[in-house]
């Protein structure tokens, strides 16, 4: 393990697959928005079912996999990198919710690589 574990951030964008951006899915947009800033990274996890307030259960089927499904994208970065993402989503988030919480960084792969919130400021 890391001999020097790194307080970092974990943001969580929920929203739904349908959502859309100039006629491309919206969590792509967001991604795309994240690497254009030089975040650490983003992956996009498709749930197999959820709701919201705003809507009714929705779930995966075998037969159906391609209903509108919940999705979270998840981004583990420094604070202030993080914020600087902050205002594309409230500008394109139309029914969603988006959580910050405090993640230890025990381990970035391949070790050699840069610093988990780029130029190199993460011993890895």
């Amino acid at each position: 393990m890391q001999k020097n574990p790194r307080l970092q951030k974990l943001m969580r964008v929920y929203l739904l697959e349908h959502e859309r951006l100039h006629g491309k899915p919206l969590f792509h947009a967001i991604v795309e928005q994240a690497k254009r800033l030089g975040l650490a990274g983003a992956t996009v996890l498709r749930g197999i079912c959820g709701f919201s307030k705003h809507t009714q259960v929705v779930s995966a089927s075998i037969v159906d996999l391609s209903a509108d499904l919940p999705l979270v994208i998840e981004i583990v970065d420094e604070e202030d990198r993080l914020n600087q993402l902050l205002p594309f989503i409230d500008q394109h988030l139309q029914d969603g919710l988006v959580t910050v919480e405090d993640v230890t960084v025990l381990r970035v792969f391949p070790p050699d690589r840069d610093s988990l919130a780029g130029g190199g400021r993460y011993a890895g």
